[in-house]
């Protein structure tokens, strides 16, 4: 049996995002303003025949798979959103159910740190090199989510609506883990919005 853990569709990647999900793309890149589709599974090796569905049902391309020893994640991306989302529709009639059986995204943890110090921003930069940098005096929000992948839909949402840098945007493994810094009135927007996107779900 596979159990259906995140099933998150982004309507248009946004610049930081796609950008640092290029740097772990083992696939074919995705570039700011495509659709994106972010799946995982359990147990993990399952996600390679859900990849091969996908991409036989459509012109979506795969920006990435992981397997892990519990889950395993997909990533399929393409220009027009009615692709990605028939690609999507015939996975879950695959799995014989609908995107809302996925598992429920808890926030297991999220705070606002104002004025970072420059020597937890050096620690933070030297852990994180696949985003951009935080600098000293800046804020920082940071955010954990279980299952994984939906901290891509909350990196998303929270780019939108703030102009924030992107650190890390880790969504494999058991836990996701977002960190963003920026100015203080731009990091509480990009914590608002990051929340409110994820309640939503």
């Amino acid at each position: 049996m596979i159990e259906l853990r995140t099933y998150v569709f982004l309507d248009s990647l946004q610049p930081q995002l796609a950008s640092y999900m290029g740097t772990a793309s083992m696939g074919f890149l995705p570039v700011p303003g495509d659709s994106c589709l972010w799946i995982e599974v359990a147990p993990g090796m399952a996600v390679h025949r859900l990849s091969d569905i996908a991409l036989k049902a459509s012109n979506v391309h795969l920006g990435q798979q992981v397997v892990e020893r519990a889950y395993g994640s997909m990533v399929i991306h393409h220009r027009d959103q009615s692709d990605v989302l028939e690609s999507g529709e015939h996975v879950l009639r695959y799995l014989n159910t609908e995107h809302s059986t996925r598992q429920p995204c808890k926030m297991m943890w999220k705070e606002v740190i104002r004025a970072i110090t420059p020597d937890h921003a050096t620690l933070i930069n030297r852990d994180n090199r696949r985003g951009s940098m935080i600098l000293p005096g800046q804020s920082m929000f940071i955010m954990e989510t279980e299952p994984a992948g939906y901290i891509v839909y909350a990196a998303n949402e929270a780019e939108k609506a703030a102009n924030i840098t992107l650190v890390e945007a880790r969504a494999v493994g058991a836990y996701g883990r977002l960190i963003m810094a920026g100015k203080e009135a731009d990091i509480n927007e990009a914590a608002r919005a990051a929340t409110e996107a994820l309640q939503r779900l």
